[in-house]
């Protein structure tokens, strides 16, 4: 394996098509990705392996698309997070094919990237509302009168480990 097909290595390369030369494009994508690489002969077969297993990329031939549209839609129903390649492997040689994936992987792990970033914003707003409501509950609790003093030692010292996970939420911890 090269040490570029390292920068790639996070999933499987499902490929579809009926075409004579599958084997060798194998061979071309596992060497120049380093990723295990699949194959179905046809869109049906491909839906049943999509259902059974998680891929990065998907190589479509053009040729299945245009013959079999029904199974087209059932194909891309099961797809999950794999980045769809249409491909004419009738006429792609195999630079252009392995330039393809190439690019289709880049750009899943750009979208997994962005989505992992948009998880963690929306964690750590979720997490600072709960802890702001925390410390009001906290504050409130306090602030009433006639509270034993165990009650009272107990309330600061939740209180006090809530403001320690606000300096931590605020630092990126």
């Amino acid at each position: 394996m090269s040490g570029r097909a390292n920068a790639y290595s996070f999933g499987m390369i499902l490929l579809v098509t009926p075409h004579l030369r599958a084997h060798e494009w194998i061979g071309a994508l596992r060497e120049a990705t380093g990723e295990e690489v699949m194959l179905a002969e046809n869109l049906r077969r491909a839906a049943s392996v999509l259902r059974s297993a998680s891929y990065s990329v998907v190589v479509l031939d053009q040729f299945l698309l245009e013959s079999e549209p029904d199974e087209t839609e059932t194909v891309i129903q099961h797809l999950g997070t794999a980045i769809p390649l249409q491909v004419n492997l009738a006429i792609s040689g195999m630079e252009r094919l392995v330039r393809e994936v190439h690019s289709g992987l880049r750009r899943r792990k750009r979208e997994e990237a962005a989505a992992r970033e948009a998880a963690k914003k929306a964690l750590h707003s979720e997490l600072n509302g709960t802890v702001t409501a925390l410390l009001l509950s906290c504050e409130l609790a306090l602030s009433t009168p006639g509270m034993p003093p165990t009650a009272v030692e107990k309330l600061e010292s939740a209180h006090q480990l809530v403001r320690d996970l606000r300096s931590q939420l605020g630092s990126g911890e």
